[in-house]
């Protein structure tokens, strides 16, 4: 029941992180407004709000009780997503983003502080999988129902649906999660925030996992927000036909990346061998390589199997990243960890990367230069392939910081 509430929270988490993308055509036409805003409002702002208030959040999740800063954070967001559709004008809908965006900021720390509290470590990566794995189901939940309650309510309906659906949720998840055995060492948890953060981040093979992020972040976020219109651009399909197809495949290899991502991650603690990142290492250079085939073949059905490989490694290479985090950082400072790594991926990538492939993609029409978009995706392999030799070079050091806090 544990287990299951997490999974819960997370799907929620993401869809009430995606509504706005299903949304905004509505919303625009509505309120009257402009792109800009609505990138404003979806992009930068968000990512910078939920990265300035996930080190704070998370460190209380250390200190305190997780169960609590979950359960807080999730009322909070819910409340503002609700609120969300009740806006007239830019900047309350804005407001209430923010709003969105401070309370998701705690809630993936505080949930892996919660497993790392409850869950032995030789299954500690199967659990995170599953936590994980609400991503995708929040994902394919949010586009279908979303875009349903839209069509037949109006986008406020949605809005207020998902805000409801979340107080309820918060009362089944104070109950299921249950009482919380302490962290760990008292020092652990009373050593301040900044100075635990620059402890972790001095570990080389934390500062590798850490660039690892930072790549996995400019190569997913572009990858999400532009192979839809590179599919309908260069393959002729309809929106309809890429929202089935690409949405069902993005739920499905989400689901399989982070179960046997999780699984793959136990069994090799279990062997204590300490090389925990080779596997979602590899699958990322191999993605690398049939993104960018699927950028330049010409017959769309193609293209959409070449970039399965991508949605699959981003998912699978989650259990490994954040289990593998834990581990180095200890004892109350798994929330920390994540918290730490949820920046690293979540900051640059999404607000640099995808408007550099917009950039890209603008300039090669002026210039009548034939794949604009294609040409401008090309970061997510690049990103990809930088990101799984990070990960090479992270495994190695991880082994041997193990090696060393062996007793």
């Amino acid at each position: 029941m544990f287990i299951i509430a997490l999974l819960l929270v997370s799907a929620l988490y993401q869809i009430d992180r995606i509504l706005p993308f299903i949304l905004a055509e509505s919303i625009k036409s509505e309120l009257s407004l402009s792109d800009t805003q609505i990138g404003l409002m979806i992009g930068p702002a968000f990512a910078l709000c939920n990265a300035l208030f996930s080190l704070p959040l998370a460190r209380a999740a250390d200190r305190t009780s997780p169960r609590l800063v979950l359960v807080g954070c999730l009322v909070v967001w819910s409340a503002m997503t609700a609120m969300g559709g009740l806006a007239t004008s830019f900047v309350f809908l804005a407001a209430t983003r923010f709003g969105v965006a401070l309370g998701e900021a705690g809630a993936i720390p505080a949930g892996h502080a919660l497993i790392a509290r409850k869950i032995h470590p030789d299954r500690r990566g199967f659990a995170l999988a599953l936590f994980s794995m609400g991503i995708p189901l929040g994902t394919m939940a949010g586009f279908a129902a979303g875009g349903v309650i839209a069509d037949g309510l109006g986008w406020r309906a949605a809005l207020f649906g998902a805000g409801a659906a979340g107080v309820v949720l918060s009362i089944v998840a104070l109950l299921a999660i249950g009482p919380i055995p302490a962290s760990g060492p008292v020092l652990a948890s009373e050593e301040p925030f900044v100075r635990a953060s620059r402890r972790l981040l001095s570990a080389p093979a934390f500062r590798w996992m850490a660039l690892a992020a930072i790549g996995i972040g400019f190569a997913s976020a572009p990858f999400y927000a532009f192979s839809a219109p590179f599919l309908i651009r260069n393959h002729g399909f309809s929106a309809s036909q890429v929202g089935l197809a690409f949405g069902l495949l993005q739920g499905g290899m989400g689901i399989v990346g982070t179960l046997l991502g999780g699984r793959m991650f136990d069994r090799a603690v279990l062997r204590g061998s300490g090389r925990l990142l080779g596997p979602p290492a590899l699958i990322l250079i191999i993605a690398s390589i049939t993104t960018t085939l699927a950028l330049f073949v010409p017959v769309g059905w193609v293209s959409i199997a070449l970039l399965v490989p991508g949605m699959l490694s981003f998912a699978f290479a989650m259990p490994a990243s954040f289990g593998a985090g834990h581990l180095l950082a200890g004892p109350g400072r798994q929330a920390l960890a994540s918290s730490l790594l949820l920046i690293s991926s979540g900051l640059l990538g999404p607000t640099i990367g995808p408007l550099f492939v917009g950039v890209v993609s603008d300039w090669a029409n002026e210039a009548g230069v034939a794949n604009g978009l294609g040409l401008g995706l090309l970061i997510v392999p690049i990103a990809s392939v930088l990101s799984g030799l990070a990960l090479l070079v992270a495994n190695g050091r991880v082994a041997a910081h193990l090696r060393r806090a062996e007793p």
